[in-house]
């Protein structure tokens, strides 16, 4: 029987190294690889390119990793909510490459189905067409996208077995699903890991093959980026 279980987060991301390209899943603060985050910022790792749908906040989630002026470049969709990704964008020290959100998940996509290349209308007419090849399908021009390539992709579910297989919660689907198996190497942290063969064959979500390593997180704070209630 294939086990992929690793014992804690330090053995996990082994191989994670200067100038490497990783991929992040979540969305917003909501599904996002807490202990690895953390454990990345302890590890000291520099100069990295980080593929996520967003930045996290100035002091959770990736956010922790720009205080620390260990990305190089951030290739995301939505980056509405942090501060100081903003400053270092707008003073040089970040590079920034924005990129649709549908895009930015077809790209991850791809690269999990071990497609190159594909054409979207998304940002065709806008900078992010600019310099790719474009092309008339049906009578609507298209852009050329790449998919990603990536070192590592760090992805979090809900549970999962030793075999690797994940169930993802609610919106924590979102960029993880796509990520898992899109990268050299895929690490998946879960709040419960379980042996093989406790899950539902049909509630699974991404098999196995998909993953490298799977570890149990030891602590998930789950913030909310902006919460909103009823005035009584």
């Amino acid at each position: 029987m294939i086990n992929k279980k690793i014992d804690n987060v330090q053995d996990a991301l082994q191989g994670i190294e200067n100038g490497m390209t990783l991929m992040l899943g979540g969305f917003g603060l909501c599904g996002i690889p807490e202990n690895s985050i953390a454990e990345l910022v302890k590890k000291g790792v520099t100069n990295l390119t980080c593929i996520s749908n967003n930045a996290g906040v100035d002091d959770f989630g990736l956010g922790l990793l720009l205080q620390k002026r260990q990305i190089k470049k951030m290739i995301s969709s939505y980056v509405g909510e942090n501060a100081e990704f903003e400053r270092q964008m707008l003073s040089g020290e970040l590079e920034v490459e924005l990129t649709p959100q549908g895009t930015l998940a077809e790209k991850c996509r791809a690269a999990q189905a071990g497609i190159p290349a594909f054409f979207t209308p998304a940002g065709y007419g806008t900078e992010v067409a600019e310099g790719k090849e474009v092309r008339e399908f049906n009578g609507k021009m298209h852009v050329l996208e790449h998919a990603y390539k990536a070192d590592f992709a760090i992805v979090k579910a809900w549970k999962g077995d030793e075999a690797g297989n994940l169930i993802f919660k609610g919106t924590a689907r979102n960029f993880n699903a796509p990520m898992a198996g899109a990268a050299k190497i895929t690490i998946a942290e879960v709040e419960e890991l379980v042996p093989v063969g406790t899950l539902d064959p049909n509630e699974i979500h991404i098999p196995g093959i998909m993953v490298n390593r799977i570890f149990q997180g030891e602590k998930f704070e789950k913030r909310i980026e902006q919460r909103t209630v009823r005035q009584k």
